[in-house]
């Protein structure tokens, strides 16, 4: 007699697993890779990505293109977080052969981060400004406190203009808000203002939207309004004896509060994002209020100017100066909307990679340099490894050639050529020779300035050991039916069970 079968999983649920399971999870991963390989380096090549709602993109930057495909499969997904989680931050040869850079000497640690932010740039859609760009990205990081906080960097863009125009400002810069008659009025600069940070509302609503009143008189009628205004004349008078000369809200301020101001000599803003206000906050000082009832001196900010400026056909609102903490916006200038997204996202990356410099002070040389060593050193240390853990270090060392033999083909370089020279060369001793992309050849990359935090090259090389171990030791995969997902839910109990056909 058969014994019954026990089912475990619902009918309908896909299951695969064994050996064809493991194939597939690599062919899928395999993928991956190959959709960002043709971006590495100087000479790689962008990516044009449309998402579902119809919005492009493009973008050479992998873990922008990983972020933005939609990617199904459960292991190329897997793979896909963690080459997300890069952006955000072991081997002991990396450590052994990095270079360290004194932080006492400040001009040499500056030429260092610029090497590392125009490596970055070097690939990247605006290399032909690299050294603009770099300059501007390490001024920005060094202006930050210890803490290097990444929010205290505000990048707003504004079309039109030259690459070249764009600008650092040491404070906080956004764009002026809607505003009302009278706006113009007001004085545009200030020397040494103290500002009100508000999330109060300071205008007149009409009667219909709040209640309704019933009144049996005209004067009844008046005293309601008359209450209304001096509510609202209530509230600009206190923010008058404060002595704020500046005036941010987030919520609007209308046109009787924009003249009122503007009589007495101080600017307003109302409707300012919940961002740049934040931001003014812990540049400025004080905190942002939601009653205009305890204006004291501790909860109003300061600055040494405040100006508005006209950049391009945009109005932007200044503040510098800043003593509370230390923050700077970068203004980008430039033609096409996505053109000037993907500069956005270059000079993240660059901001990344002078913060990470800042905090471990040790660099490698790119361009392939680094791996190579790496691979020369595994090869000869997998030698004197008896067994098959042999073969296992061996392919490692093999896989770590793939980054300058990429380089090599989307430069159009004799990849097998340019391999066996830095083989040589390495094997001679020549730790830091990598690829040279200018003449088509191998060069000592240390020399060359072209340099990244070792900080960087650990945590890539942990993450992709621990992905690819991740992928080898999966062996089966479940889905739950779709049918789960998408049925409807089902219909309640008792009365009015009807269906509408």
């Amino acid at each position: 007699m058969m014994p019954t079968p026990v089912i475990l999983l619902k009918e309908g649920t896909d299951s695969s697993q064994g050996i064809p399971q493991l194939v597939s999870n690599i062919s899928a991963c395999q993928v991956v890779a190959e959709a960002v390989r043709t971006t590495l380096g100087p000479r790689g090549m962008d990516k044009l990505i449309v998402d579902g709602r119809g919005k492009a993109t493009i973008s050479n930057d992998g873990a922008t293109i990983l972020k933005l495909l939609d990617v199904v499969h459960p292991a190329a997904k897997t793979l896909v977080d963690i080459a997300k989680s890069q952006d955000a931050e072991a081997v002991d040869k990396i450590k052994e052969i990095a270079v360290t850079v004194k932080k006492q000497d400040k001009v040499e640690q500056r030429k260092m981060l610029e090497k590392c932010a125009m490596t970055a740039l070097s690939s990247k859609l605006i290399s032909q400004q690299k050294v603009f760009f770099a300059k501007m990205v390490v001024d920005a990081v060094m202006m930050l406190d210890e803490l290097l906080q990444l929010k205290m960097i505000g990048i707003k863009k504004v079309q039109g203009g030259a690459l070249e125009e764009s600008q650092l400002v040491a404070g906080v810069a956004f764009k002026k808000t809607f505003s009302y008659a009278g706006f113009e009025m007001q004085p545009k600069k200030y020397k040494n203002p103290k500002i009100a940070l508000l999330n109060v509302e300071l205008e007149l609503k009409a009667e219909k939207d709040n209640a309704e009143i019933r009144v049996h008189t005209v004067e009844d009628y008046q005293a309601i309004v008359d209450a209304e205004w001096n509510i609202l004349y209530d509230k600009l008078e206190k923010i008058h004896q404060s002595g704020a000369k500046v005036i941010l809200s987030k919520l609007p301020i209308g046109d009787v509060a924009t003249q009122y101001f503007a009589d007495r000599d101080m600017f307003c803003a109302g409707r300012v994002p919940e961002e740049d206000l934040k931001r003014t906050m812990m540049a400025c000082g004080g905190s942002i209020q939601t009653s205009v009832n305890s204006l004291n001196p501790d909860v109003l900010g300061h600055c040494q100017v405040f100006e508005e400026t006209q950049i391009g056909g945009e109005r932007y609102n200044f503040f510098t100066g800043c003593p509370k903490a230390k923050t700077c916006t970068i203004i980008l200038r430039g033609g096409a909307e996505q053109f000037m997204e993907e500069t956005e996202r270059s000079l993240h990356d660059a901001i990344m990679i002078v913060r990470r410099a800042i905090k471990n002070d040790s660099v490698v040389a790119g361009g392939g340099a680094i791996e190579m060593e790496l691979s020369k050193y595994l090869r000869d240390y997998s030698r004197t490894i008896p067994g098959k853990q042999q073969l296992l270090i061996g392919a490692y060392a093999k896989a770590l050639e793939i980054i300058p033999r990429q380089l090599c083909d989307n430069a159009g370089f004799d990849a097998t050529n340019i391999l066996n020279k830095l083989r040589a060369r390495h094997a001679q001793g020549g730790m830091w020779y990598g690829v040279d992309i200018n003449n088509e050849d191998i060069a000592d990359n240390f020399q060359a300035f072209v340099w990244e935090p070792a900080m960087v090259r650990i945590n890539a090389l942990t993450a992709a050991s621990e992905a690819a171990c991740l992928i080898v030791s999966v062996d089966e995969t479940i889905k739950n039916p779709r049918s789960t997902v998408d049925a409807p839910p089902a219909a309640g109990r008792g009365r009015g069970q009807g269906r509408l056909h």
